[in-house]
């Protein structure tokens, strides 16, 4: 009876592992690239240039992608998608071991790889519910697993990429970067059964376009989705501006070299993957639309306000500790709803063109953040960015477009525990 139970979990448990490596990759990607062009270049025009080449994409990716998974099934767009982030992550190291790596050449390989960044993440989400049901598992367990198992894979791919970088150079942390994707696609490969991965008979009928809007269809059309991903645009083009400006420059006027957004950043994280621990444990038995309410009322708007009102730093780093441990409910809490909501035969689409909603907003955030700064100074954009965050987080609370978060309709082709 045993060896039957771990029979059926190991498929899922292959899964999260190679998500897991995937998003460690994809962290030391942002962290090498970068500080490789800047090394190489010498020039911060150069390494913006890079970054946009690095995050663009992900917008196209999502949109695009999706319809793409859903033809190809989810286990072969995830083998895929890890391969090709391998080899054209691996060839920048080797063209510049080789020949003298044109600039123009360095933003094609770092857009590649991007662009297939979240397809391949969109086919392992897509996987999670066939995984979970043929492993008998709670979906609300599963999804706090999957989201503690995102946030530790930042963590540490980034750790692993500044180590790498120190000891051995950007080149080879890029060789590092290829293997966790080569590890995923293995894991995949020997783990992940094949499945129903070509049961989307519509997609051989149906025009590429047409899939594609039938997927931005269901989204718009669904209330507790379309909510969720407005909602996200504001608060995420608010986490932009607060993680690319806000902070930084906070820190760098409370402490001498900067180093407190590091640790401001890092304590947020900790706090983030104990919440999701803690979700997944006994997060279904909590009604769902109250702790999404409260989750990310604690998790945005205190951090501001605590940065506005000069708060001793370890009173600070305390404020921040306690709002990630809020968020860390909101992304399994998110996923849980959607997987329950979203036909299997688009599935890959409207989660790719979801990512692609959240998204939208951040280089605008950026902008704005900076440009709020400029204008009404640091206390004043911390106090706005509190006030516009708690007002949004408040919104599921009001009309009955929401109501469908405390207990999701059941698609016919769904029948996992949630």
């Amino acid at each position: 009876m045993r060896a039957a139970v771990r029979a059926r979990r190991t498929p899922l448990v292959g899964l999260l592992a190679a998500t897991g490596l995937s998003l460690a990759g994809n962290a030391i990607t942002a962290i090498v690239v970068p500080i490789y062009v800047l090394q190489s270049t010498g020039s911060v025009l150069a390494t913006g240039a890079a970054g946009i080449a690095a995050t663009a994409p992900m917008i196209i990716g999502g949109v695009f992608g999706g319809v793409l998974v859903d033809r190809l099934g989810f286990r072969r767009a995830a083998l895929l998608a890890d391969v090709a982030s391998g080899v054209t992550v691996i060839a920048i190291p080797v063209l510049a071991a080789v020949i003298a790596l044109p600039f123009w050449a360095l933003l094609a390989l770092v857009f590649v790889s991007g662009l297939l960044d979240t397809p391949g993440d969109t086919a392992k989400r897509s996987l999670v519910p066939d995984l979970v049901q043929l492993a008998g598992a709670r979906l609300s367990r599963v999804t706090g697993a999957e989201s503690a198992i995102s946030r530790t894979a930042t963590m540490v791919g980034a750790s692993a990429a500044a180590l790498t970088i120190a000891w051995l150079g950007p080149l080879n942390a890029m060789v590092l970067d290829a293997a966790t994707f080569a590890a995923s696609a293995l894991l995949v490969l020997l783990f992940v059964p094949k499945g129903r991965s070509r049961d989307h008979a519509v997609s051989d009928v149906t025009s590429f376009w047409s899939e594609l809007t039938d997927g931005i269809r269901f989204l718009t059309s669904t209330p507790a989705i379309r909510n969720v991903v407005l909602l996200v645009v504001v608060t995420n083009l608010i986490d932009a501006a607060g993680m690319t400006v806000i902070k930084p420059v906070y820190a760098s006027a409370v402490s001498d070299d900067g180093t407190l957004f590091g640790l401001m950043v890092a304590i947020f994280a900790a706090g983030a993957l104990t919440g999701a621990a803690l979700y997944g444990w006994f997060g279904h038995r909590l009604p769902r639309r109250p702790t999404f309410v409260v989750c990310f009322l604690l998790a945005g708007a205190p951090p501001y306000l605590a940065m506005a009102s000069g708060l001793a730093i370890p009173a600070l780093l305390v404020v921040f500790a306690l709002a990630g441990l809020a968020a860390g409910s909101i992304n399994p809490l998110i996923s849980t709803v959607m997987f329950e909501l979203i036909p299997r035969t688009m599935r890959a689409r409207v989660l790719g063109a979801l990512t692609t909603g959240v998204s939208v907003g951040m280089p605008l955030g950026s902008f704005v953040g900076g440009v709020a700064i400029a204008q009404v100074g640091l206390i004043a954009t911390c106090l706005i960015a509190a006030s516009v965050y708690a007002f949004a987080t408040l919104t599921p609370l009001l009309g009955r477009s929401w109501r469908t978060l405390d207990s999701p309709v059941r698609r016919p082709d769904r029948a996992v525990r949630s």
